[in-house]
């Protein structure tokens, strides 16, 4: 169910956290509908890129990024306190039940004018994702599961692509500062010798989103977040595709390796990113 305000969303004080998922989805929801709308306004009303230098462009965007957040953490902590927050900007803590949120996520793509970006929220109870949402406010598109009761675009059920035939699929591919480039380079020139199509859109959060509602059929990255992956990791796996253990070992707190497609692309893309 679309969900565009939080009035009427209130908190049972008798619910246990464990148990109100479905009221946590919907405030979520909520949420990143009005952080969006902040981000939208934001994107809008930024300084052109004609004279200003990027520095200034990434003070701008840090500005932006860190107002977006104080938003979705106060929100979601007034909704639930019992519950922590670690965000990509300000931190947090990484409790039982925690809400990992990246207010912006495809910062290069906002400071450039670019409306491919999006707001990821994602709550991790028991070392497990159970709610994932990403919203891209420049297209209305909000992204939603709940573990075990499939995901949805904007109120209706989506899944992966179904294909199983490198030859014909398309695969994203994202990048970072954080291992060689020489290493990024190599798996893209796998990728490519395998015969699928590779394309980078600069928001991985948002590329997994689009593996999830079958517009493309593969995201891999060596190294990424948590507050980037969790959110889309679980819409791939609840429209029905795979996704490699990323909370294994210290993947909440350090990041790991990313690997969402579908199904009957598991095997060669396992091996193309070095999974076995």
């Amino acid at each position: 169910m679309p969900v565009t305000s939080l009035a009427g969303l209130t908190k049972p004080a008798s619910v246990a956290p464990a148990e109100n998922h479905d009221l946590r989805l919907s405030v979520a929801s909520a949420i990143a509908r009005e952080a969006g709308a902040l981000a939208r306004r934001r994107f809008d009303g930024r300084p052109g890129a004609t004279g200003i230098n990027l520095k200034g462009h990434q003070d701008y965007l840090s500005a932006v990024d860190a107002e977006v957040e104080r938003l979705v953490r106060g929100r979601l902590l007034e909704s639930f306190p019992e519950d922590s927050f670690f965000g990509e900007e300000g931190g947090g803590s990484f409790d039982n039940n925690v809400w990992v949120v990246d207010p912006i996520d495809g910062t290069a793509n906002f400071v450039r004018g670019i409306s491919q970006f999006c707001i990821s929220i994602a709550y991790v109870r028991d070392g497990r994702t159970q709610i994932g949402i990403i919203y891209d406010p420049m297209h209305d598109e909000l992204y939603a599961a709940e573990r075990g009761k499939g995901a949805t675009l904007n109120g209706e059920p989506i899944r992966v692509s179904g294909l199983s035939d490198m030859q014909s699929a398309t695969i994203e591919a994202g990048w970072s500062n954080r291992l060689p480039l020489s290493h990024y380079v190599d798996l893209v020139g796998r990728i490519l010798e395998d015969g699928a199509g590779v394309r980078r859109g600069g928001s991985g959060a948002l590329a997994l989103a689009y593996v999830a509602a079958g517009r493309i059929d593969g995201y891999c990255e060596l190294h990424m977040n948590s507050w980037d992956a969790l959110a889309g990791l679980l819409l791939i796996e609840e429209a029905g595709g795979w996704v490699n253990d990323f909370l294994a070992q210290s993947g909440l707190r350090e990041g790991n390796l990313v690997l969402g497609c579908t199904s009957g692309l598991k095997t060669p893309l396992s091996r193309l990113v070095g999974m076995g």
